[in-house]
């Protein structure tokens, strides 16, 4: 139940939510710089625990269901108090997909000297009350308080992908297998379908959505994957209902490389816009891609992750690995992208210099202020020291989620149950 299935920054960076297969949310907040423990500064600390999911027990397979939380997105901050939206993923019989929107408070103060009530809350005896005071507020300890302040439902029948808020702050889509939906942020009980792909037959179905975000600007576009490999871009002004795309997104088939895998492994996992919203970056089993967005025949740059798994498709399909669906994120500056890989590894790709690094999120190589030791795969041949045999990867161990600070070289890797946040200090080691 506390496997981590999301990790998100808020868009200052100064908080961090986690939500896992059990149904909770863990926000982190960021300890403000102290002079005095210069080693502290920039630590993240637990700040509030909540469910925003309950587990359910499926009586008729004497089953236990997790309410895995999906996804999580903040939502830009208008006072004092933060928002976000988090969605489970798993449908049954009881009872619907939900988005929730919960509103998170501090109360460091609290009123006392009532003239009604007494200091409990209860109401005194009128016959007691002889003479009238103001009430006052007195300092007390920091509460953080968690509320639901909306909840989404009925809005889908499949397997809830991706929600993304729009920059109009208003409004939100999330993405089912076949639909997306777009809804207002103040109305609840219904939702506006922007793009349906079920066919009349389902038997005809050849492709299912995979992610979708809205553009960083622009309210109109968003842009939604595949299982396909392409990418859809869509106009909201051109049609109510986007079943026609503006631009489509899609890399020929090198014929040399086709295989039974093929299908599997191009099927997009994850697609990011950029903070510029010029570029958007995918991931699919074995690459990351960045797409300039005019351009759709081919991408502007193609990463391979971890091509010395090629030749391992076979046992990765049989131990349904090959179905995982791994993340991609930006830096603040566009000009780093991450992804995930096997035995905890991840993998960092320099867009100018074209240099590429494998670190390791392992609890051995994250001691606090130790620095990370850039890891090697070898695919036979003479191996060096501190290389590991592409043999003896874990694939139990994988970096799904992981997501940049919005603006700093702070990162966040969720290793199954394990969350470690590494920094780039001042002489560009990750620390």
């Amino acid at each position: 139940a506390d496997i981590i299935s999301t990790v998100e920054f808020n868009h200052t960076g100064e908080l961090l939510a986690t939500g896992d297969k059990g149904g909770r949310v863990v926000i982190f907040q960021r300890e403000p710089e102290s002079k005095n423990e210069p080693y502290n500064q920039g630590e993240y600390n637990v700040y509030s625990t909540f469910q925003s999911h309950e587990p359910e027990f499926d009586y008729l397979k004497s089953l236990e269901i997790e309410e895995k939380i999906n996804k999580i997105k903040w939502l830009p901050q208008q006072n004092a108090a933060h928002s976000l939206l988090s969605t489970n993923a798993v449908c049954h019989f009881f009872k619907d997909k939900t988005i929730k929107l919960w509103k998170i408070t501090e109360r460091d103060k609290r009123p006392e000297g009532y003239n009604l009530k007494d200091e409990e809350g209860k109401l005194k005896d009128l016959s007691t009350v002889t003479s009238l005071q103001v009430p006052v507020l007195k300092p007390m300890d920091l509460m953080v308080e968690v509320t639901p302040r909306r909840i989404f439902a009925n809005g889908h029948t499949y397997h809830v992908n991706s929600i993304s808020v729009n920059s109009d702050c208003e409004t939100y889509m999330s993405a089912d297998d076949l639909r997306i939906n777009l809804w207002h942020l103040a109305i609840t009980d219904r939702s506006f379908n922007i793009v349906d792909i079920k066919p009349a037959n389902m038997e005809d179905l050849t492709e299912v959505i995979t992610a979708s975000e809205f553009h960083p600007h622009h309210c109109n576009l968003f842009v939604y994957s595949s299982s396909k490999g392409s990418l859809r871009l869509c106009d909201m002004r051109a049609s109510a209902l986007c079943d026609k795309h503006s631009k489509l997104y899609e890399e020929p088939e090198d014929p040399s490389n086709r295989s039974f895998f093929s299908e599997i492994i191009s099927s997009v996992s994850d697609v990011k816009f950029s903070h510029s919203g010029r570029y958007m970056l995918t991931r699919d089993y074995l690459t990351v891609k960045v797409w300039d967005l005019n351009m759709e025949t081919k991408p502007v740059e193609t990463y391979q992750v971890h091509d010395y798994l090629r030749s391992k498709l076979c046992s990765l399909y049989e131990n349904d690995c090959i179905f995982d669906k791994f993340e991609c994120a930006w830096n603040g500056s566009d000009s780093v992208i991450m992804t995930g890989a096997y035995n905890n590894f991840f993998r960092m790709f320099d867009r100018n210099t074209k240099r590429d690094v494998t670190l390791e999120a392992s609890r051995e190589s994250s001691k606090p202020r130790a620095i990370l030791k850039p890891r090697r795969v070898c695919v036979g041949g003479k191996r060096r020291k501190d290389d590991i045999s592409v043999d003896s990867l874990d694939f139990t161990k994988k970096i799904l989620h992981t997501a940049w600070h919005p603006t700093e070289n702070i990162i966040a890797i969720a290793a199954t149950n394990n969350l470690y946040i590494f920094q780039d200090k001042v002489n560009s080691e990750m620390h």
